[in-house]
This record gives C-alpha cells, sequence and structure tokens, in this order.
C-alpha cells in the first residue's frame, strides 16, 4: 500500500483571513523592509572603513594617510 502524507499548516489558524489587498499590502511591506535591510547591511559593510579614514583626515591635527593607516 502507497503511504499518504499528511500536509500541516503552518502558522495560528484564525477565522478571519486578510482581504487580498491587505495581505498583499503586508507582502510588499515586508519585501521592502527585507530589500531595505540588505542595502543597509551592504552599505555598512563597504562604507565603515572609508568614513572612519575620511572622519580622521578631517581632524586637527591633520594625520598623513599613511599615519592612519599603520596601526601603531
Amino acid at each position: 500500500m502507497a503511504s499518504k502524507v499528511a500536509l500541516k499548516t503552518k502558522g495560528k489558524a484564525s477565522g478571519k483571513k486578510a482581504s487580498p489587498e491587505e495581505k498583499s499590502m503586508a507582502q510588499n511591506l515586508k519585501e521592502w523592509s527585507t530589500w531595505a535591510v540588505k542595502k543597509a547591511k551592504v552599505i555598512t559593510h563597504y562604507g565603515f572603513i572609508p568614513l572612519v579614514i575620511i572622519i580622521g583626515m578631517n581632524s586637527e591635527p591633520k594625520p598623513h594617510l599613511s599615519q592612519l593607516l599603520s596601526p601603531v
């Protein structure tokens, strides 16, 4: 005999269902926020060190680039 697979639903089972407009708005908001967070992570990752160098070069006394990059 073939075995039967039972499908389980995830999440809470509530009596109210969201209208298609509300569901699509919620889905769009979720997709947009996910996209924005991913972009912010990339910008932060690649922009942090150049930002520190720029701030360091605009401070007083004005160091040379080699002084900013040296570990001492």
